[in-house]
């Protein structure tokens, strides 16, 4: 294999995992016209077509997800091999890439990467914000954050939160004149504040435990958002019930901006998880990452 082609099937495959030329493109630092020859001439090479073309977006043929299957574990090797030969230098290098949420981001990540990039100035981290379920071996992240109860069984987990709760609160002037919920079913008598979930775009089913059991409730109301935070605002405005990330409402709550209800009945979940494949190797940047976020244990 000639070394240009090492390079066309490497264009080929961030085509792939970028979903179209343009962010493709960006990321590699060429332009959109210069990667969309590469992959004509990769096509015209092999005598196959590899991409389906549209004005937005690219898919891959038959033919194409079947290199790509191939490409990726090569890819992932020779990125390790690379990593684990810099980890040689005097001091860690790298770029290590995360998905995460801005709740984990704000409360975990920052504050305990902060100190690690200060130790260590070649070190490189990008953490890039999704509120969404991200695969982050297609869009070749090094990591992702999660809670325990959501991770893919061929991914290694390290724990980096304690247990999570959610807290159903409400502002007092909404107490004022509504009164509080004293029983999850009561609900259905609030005005309640929606979060859609990014992932598949449904409403998120507030979760209780009654008795033992696990109860989801519907709620209605006014107001349906995306993000939490503005869940949280409308809640301090006073326009309804909330069920946010208790420690995302901690210093609301202390301060009696906001008052919670509901709390015997919040169920505990397994905390925020850092994950990654369990097949790829770990360069000695991302050992960095893992061993500085890692829960100490009790």
């Amino acid at each position: 294999m000639k070394r240009d082609e090492l390079g066309d099937l490497s264009a080929f495959l961030a085509v792939i995992e970028a979903g179209n030329f343009t962010r493709a493109a960006a990321r590699l630092g060429t332009s959109q016209s210069a990667l969309s020859h590469t992959v004509s001439r990769l096509e015209t090479r092999m005598g196959v077509r590899l991409l389906n073309r549209t004005t937005r977006q690219v898919a891959p043929t038959e033919a194409g997800e079947r290199l790509a299957a191939t490409l990726r574990p090569c890819f992932d090797e020779i990125e390790g091999q690379i990593a684990t030969l810099k980890g040689l230098r005097d001091k860690p290098a790298g770029l290590v890439r995360i998905s995460t949420s801005a709740l984990a981001a704000d409360t975990i990540l920052w504050p305990r990467l902060a100190p690690l990039l200060r130790a260590n100035p070649d070190l490189n981290i990008e953490l890039n914000i999704e509120n969404r379920f991200t695969d982050i071996v297609a869009e070749r992240f090094d990591a992702g954050v999660r809670l325990g109860e959501s991770l893919d069984k061929d991914m290694i987990a390290v724990r980096i939160g304690p247990d999570f709760r959610m807290a159903v609160v409400a502002a007092p002037d909404y107490i004022a004149a509504h009164g509080l919920p004293q029983d999850p079913h009561d609900l259905v008598h609030h005005r309640c504040i929606n979060l859609r979930l990014p992932t598949l775009g449904n409403l998120y089913a507030w979760e209780f435990q009654v008795a033992g059991r696990p109860l989801n409730v519907r709620v209605d109301g006014q107001l349906t958002f995306n993000t939490s935070d503005l869940c949280r605002k409308a809640a301090l405005d006073g326009f309804g019930v909330a069920n946010l990330a208790e420690e995302m409402i901690a210093a609301d709550v202390a301060e009696g901006r906001l008052v919670r209800a509901l709390e015997p009945f919040s169920p505990v979940f397994a905390g925020l998880h850092l994950y990654y494949p369990s097949r790829r190797q770990m360069s000695p940047a991302m050992t960095l990452v893992v061993n500085a976020l890692r829960l100490p244990s009790r």
